[in-house]
């Protein structure tokens, strides 16, 4: 099987989803593959007036776009560096609270998860993602109707935007992955399920 995912690191839901995923896959192994895409809450909310995001100047200035290229430079040293730095970057904002927008934060983590530094620097200079993010977020707004993340699509293009309780992944990742199948993929006519919020005292 395999799926699609768009995230954001800022996304707090994304990071507990990109949890549970890697549990799945870990327990599933090559029965699941996952194209992980980049998709910016920064971008939907931004001011009609404002420049998109891939269209600040590769400077920093954007912590969204920074972040970006920063796990696409992470994945020029395969795969598995894209997916450890993945993790340990999403980590560094939502456990540590770190601006993912600093060159310390992204070098701090390139050796956290064992990258070659000097060839990191390098390919964090590169803007080739910045096109790749126009694509990705794109072409979920407008071929999809993708409004946020998490959003897990199958091969059969039912998706679905899911938030799990943040920071608590399901202990049962697979049971609650084919129950998510069951209910996302294999049936179309079931359009939306929301639990109210409790009135606090």
């Amino acid at each position: 099987m395999k799926i699609t995912v768009w995230f954001d690191f800022v996304c707090p839901y994304a990071w507990t989803a990109q949890r549970w995923l890697f549990d799945v896959q870990n327990e599933l192994g090559d029965d699941l593959e996952i194209d992980w895409r980049y998709f910016s809450i920064e971008q939907v909310n931004k001011a009609e007036d404002a420049p998109n995001v891939w269209e600040h100047p590769n400077d920093g200035s954007s912590s969204t776009m920074r972040a970006f290229q920063g796990v696409h430079a992470a994945g020029k040293q395969g795969h598995d560096k894209y997916l450890a730095y993945m993790a340990a970057l999403y980590n560094q904002r939502h456990i540590g609270k770190r601006n993912l927008g600093t060159q310390q934060i992204l070098e701090e983590t390139a050796t956290q998860v064992g990258l070659d530094l000097d060839q990191f620097r390098e390919d964090l200079k590169s803007d080739e993602v910045f096109g790749i993010f126009q694509n990705d977020h794109t072409e979920a707004v407008e071929k999809y109707g993708i409004f946020g993340v998490p959003t897990i699509m199958f091969e059969n293009e039912e998706c679905a935007y899911l938030r799990i309780k943040i920071g608590e992944p399901p202990v049962d990742a697979v049971a609650c992955w084919n129950e998510f199948i069951e209910l996302v993929r294999d049936r179309p006519t079931i359009l939306e399920v929301k639990r109210p919020s409790k009135p606090t005292a």
